[in-house]
């Protein structure tokens, strides 16, 4: 494995990429032979000649792959994709390295990369920003991704850990160039077991994974990887400002512009396994990890600084607070060892993990909150500064410090989330109207709020469903005493229609004990807008809610702030992909117009998914097409899955990803007052892509009697919906059909065959019209000079890139005659968008503009397409059986994830 040529990062980057691909490649394929024989090899091998000959346009080669997978006994074939899935596992932790390579390049080389905050930095110097105008938005700032369950999260975490590891060997091999062959060789042995292991542990564990596997999941990537970046994050911030103004920029960053959410243990909309013991344990076992990182820091802190009093100088502040614990925590001061009595420091952060201890067992000195812990910590810091300590421990404290701001004692705030229906059930029955679910929203707004007006109900009805909702708000209001008020997050209703939505969370809050002496709710109530339909009137629905004296009252209490959550999935899958981006661009707008007006900061929460017909784009493009004026320093979004994976898997994607994201927050809330609007020939251009669009999508999805034939049989939905690897169903409700399908499996099956169908169809006809209706010259310049318009064609465009109309045409087969029929529909609707792209993008194919994306893809492509041709024999085996063969259901279970990690996108 060699490293990057520094005369020519670029080239040499490139080629190290290459190079750590055929060497991973080389190195599996000994384990292959080792670990199944030499035939299993073969076959291998021989698929990824002919694949890649096949792309080549070698009909030969296609018959020899055909002839090679088809009619493989089960085993064997779940054999031949997981060697391919072992193949993506490799490339993908590759690439993921790669970057962490292309970083450290531009770093040795003084150039800022694209989108760093020291690029955002300079680029506002340059424009005429000051260094005050930054300090006063980092001073409002705050970004919140905010980590959510995943139905079809396809790789498990003890093979995540084992390729952690693999990452570490390689970044090894990255930071060392003066390796002896002996530690070359020791490296290439470790890496070489860790390959092995993985070959050696099954996919999947074979049992349906609970909440509290979710829960650890998620924690994996807080606490072993993003906890140990949060203090770069500032420290980058820091020399970006310094790199910009100089001087003028040396003032201490407003620290924590940071924080974590999670919904894991908190979502319940349509998951029965999540309520009020999961919110508990998952609030338990957050402060448990925290906690314990925070202890092992406190002690690797007071091994360091072993200052005297007698060498050095301490603040008073130190001593005073010293004393000050002395006489509070008398016992804890007892035992302290003599021989630190000189030692100041060491002294108080005894007392710091005796609190913290305190906080675990609950017992009477602890700290209320991590703002306390903060407090002790910065005495430390400030004393440090002022006594030559710059050098002695300062920045160690200052990390642990910045870690405490941003996770305080509950690690990631946990979000709550139900399904509207279920609150107006519930509500009916506590108000003994059977009909209310049922009646009109005027009519339910009028009985919640003559409801609020009087004492709640002093008993409930013996009903299930009402004793769970009433519960989980109790266990709100004991979570936020045990754990402190950061500790729960906004409480989410989806599929929110009406203010009634809203003051039925409050009602069920107040029937629940959660309000004080005066009623007020301890909670921030977000509306989450899914439809197209709801998106369209979301801006007047929070403006009728926000001048109801009794929910205006509430958002005061609350700070003056409101929550919003925007649904990419379900309005995409309802409506198609340009109309859904469309509807939530005009909402952000009509939503900040109605929070401004009412004199409320409004913060946005986009519920965003991996893939782009689920919101999914590059993190800084995505936010720098939002509407000008609706940031306003504010970001709170969803990260899910492997989406996950790919930006938060290793330290330095983790703190490039976060560098963009702030670094685009910054930029676009600084940027405002001079951000164009979108012109009005835009917008009326953009009217006609999305109806366009929308038209053509719901004419084939939801209105062609034939599609849901074509969709349970070209797609492997029916394996999907058995996969044990979620702990929510796929479906909100049985026997729906696609509309009741949640979003995340109907997007995980159009990418598992290959068609990629809810990110592209039916923009080709919206563009269509568009350029009839408007014109060649208006629709180029707006790819070109409209961020919203030049975004979600790049996203289409990476969708396009990823599907293949081949290797699709394979499954349409499955379907019948239903895939006779439509398949050809879909292909030329593919031919056209694809072209019509290229035409606006002025480019001969897609991804021309994007040469590393379209290098990646190219790259997979050829070795997704022996498990996609497996995956389409299996299948077919297995439904001629009645669908009722363990081995062949095994078989294509191991071909759904191999997809899945080869195509990086699950839903």
């Amino acid at each position: 494995m060699n490293q990057t040529d520094d005369r020519n990062p670029e080239a040499g980057s490139s080629d190290a990429l290459r190079r750590d691909v055929s060497f991973l490649g080389a190195m599996l394929g000994e384990v292959l032979t080792e670990q199944g024989g030499r035939e299993l090899f073969d076959i291998v091998e021989g698929s990824r000649v002919a694949a890649r000959s096949r792309r080549g346009g070698d009909a030969a080669a296609e018959r020899t792959l055909d002839e090679l997978l088809k009619g493989l006994v089960p085993e064997q074939a779940a054999e031949v994709a997981r060697a391919f899935s072992a193949y993506f596992a490799l490339v993908n932790m590759a690439e993921r390295v790669h970057r962490i390579r292309r970083r450290r390049d531009a770093l040795k080389s003084g150039v800022p990369q694209p989108g760093s905050l020291e690029d955002v930095t300079i680029r506002l110097a340059a424009a005429g920003i000051t260094a005050d105008e930054v300090r006063a938005t980092l001073t409002e700032m705050l970004l919140e991704p905010v980590f959510t369950s995943h139905p079809t999260e396809a790789i498990r975490r003890t093979i995540l850990a084992k390729e952690q590891r693999v990452a570490r060997i390689l970044i090894d091999f990255l930071e060392r160039t003066d390796r002896t062959p002996q530690e070359t060789a020791s490296l290439e042995a470790r890496l070489r077991d860790e390959i092995t292991l993985i070959w050696q542990t099954a996919d999947h564990s074979g049992v349906k994974r609970t909440v509290a596997d979710e829960v650890e999941h998620v924690l994996f990537y807080l606490i072993d990887v993003i906890y140990r970046v949060v203090p770069a994050l500032e420290e980058a911030m820091a020399s970006a400002l310094r790199a910009a103004w100089g001087d003028e920029a040396a003032f201490e960053v407003p620290w924590p512009f940071l924080r974590f959410g999670s919904w894991v243990g908190g979502d319940m909309d349509g998951n029965p396994n999540v309520g009020p013991e999961t919110i508990q344990r998952t609030l338990e076992r957050q402060r448990e990890l925290i906690i314990d990182r925070y202890v092992a820091e406190l002690r690797e802190l007071f091994g360091h600084l072993s200052q005297s009093r007698s060498r050095v100088g301490i603040d008073a502040g130190v001593e005073d607070r010293c004393a000050e614990y002395r006489r509070r925590m008398p016992e804890v001061a007892e035992e302290i060892p003599d021989r630190y009595g000189d030692m100041p420091y060491r002294i108080l952060l005894w007392f710091c993990w005796a609190r913290l201890e305190a906080v675990r067992a609950g017992a009477g000195h602890a700290y209320s909150s991590g703002r306390e812990l903060c407090d002790d910590l910065q005495l430390i810091i400030d004393s440090l500064r002022t006594n030559r300590g710059e050098h002695a421990g300062l920045v160690r404290t200052l990390h642990l410090a910045r870690r405490a701001a941003a996770f305080g004692f509950h690690l990631a705030t946990l979000d709550v989330r139900q399904d509207a229906s279920v609150h107006r059930r519930v509500v009916g029955e506590l108000l003994d109207d059977p009909d209310f679910a049922d009646t009109e929203a005027a009519a339910r707004t009028a009985a919640l709020k003559a409801a609020l007006e009087r004492d709640p109900a002093s008993s409930t009805p013996d009903e299930p469903e009402v004793e769970r909702v009433l519960g989980v708000f109790a266990r709100i209001g004991e979570a936020r005493r045990s754990f402190g008020a950061e500790a729960i997050g906004p409480y989410i209703i989806s599929m929110a229609q009406g203010p009634d939505d809203a003051l039925a969370v409050l009602y069920l809050a107040r029937c629940a004990g959660l309000g004080d002496g005066d009623g007020r709710v301890a909670l921030d109530v977000a509306p989450l807008f899914e439809t197209v339909d709801d998106l369209d009137t979301a801006g007047d629905t929070l403006r009728r809610l926000l001048a109801d004296p009794l929910y205006r009252a509430h958002v005061a209490s609350r700070g003056d702030r409101q929550v919003v959550m925007l649904g990419y999935s379900d309005s995409s899958k309802e409506s198609g992909l340009a109309a859904s981006r469309w509807a939530l661009f005009r909402a952000e707008t009509d939503l900040s117009d109605a929070a401004r007006s009412a004199g409320v900061e409004l913060t946005l929460f986009h519920g965003r998914g991996g893939t782009p017909s689920r919101g999914g784009s590059k993190p800084r493009a995505g936010i720098l097409a939002q509407p000008p004026g609706v940031m306003r320093g504010r970001l709170r979004v969803t990260e899910q899955g492997e989406i996950i994976h790919a930006k938060y898997g290793l330290r330095g994607l983790a703190l490039r990803t976060l560098e963009l994201t702030a670094g685009a927050v910054l930029e676009a809330t600084v940027l405002d007052p001079i951000r164009p609007e979108a012109r009005p020939e835009w917008r009326d251009a953009m009217d006609t892509v999305a109806a366009t669009a929308r038209s053509a999508f719901r004419s084939l999805v939801y209105e062609d009697e034939e599609f849901d034939t074509y969709f349970r049989l070209a797609t492997p939905i029916d394996v999907i919906e058995r996969l044990e690897i979620g702990s929510r169903p796929a479906s909100r409700r049985t026997g729906g059909g696609i509309e009741s399908l949640r979003a995340i499996p109907w997007v995980f099956s159009w990418t598992q065959n290959r068609h990629l169908l809810p990110g592209w169809y039916g923009i080709g006809r919206g563009l269509e019209a568009a350029l009839e209706t408007h014109g060649q010259e208006l629709m180029c310049e707006m790819a070109h000079n409209w961020p919203f318009f030049t975004n979600l064609l790049a996203d289409v465009e990476m969708a396009l890139a990823k599907a293949d109309m081949g290797i699709a045409e394979r499954y349409a087969r499955l379907a019948g005659e239903a895939g006779g029929r439509l398949f050809p529909c879909i292909s030329a609707e593919f031919q056209r968008t694809s072209e019509l792209i290229c035409h606006l993008f002025g480019t001969r194919e897609v991804l021309q503009r994007e040469p590393v994306l379209a290098r990646s893809i190219r790259l997979r492509n050829p070795y997704v397409d022996p498990i996609s041709l497996l995956q389409v024999d299996l299948l077919m085996r297995w439904r001629a059986r009645g669908c009722d063969d363990p081995a062949l259901e095994e078989a294509l279970q191991v071909t759904v994830r191999g997809i899945a990690r080869g195509m990086q996108n699950t839903g």
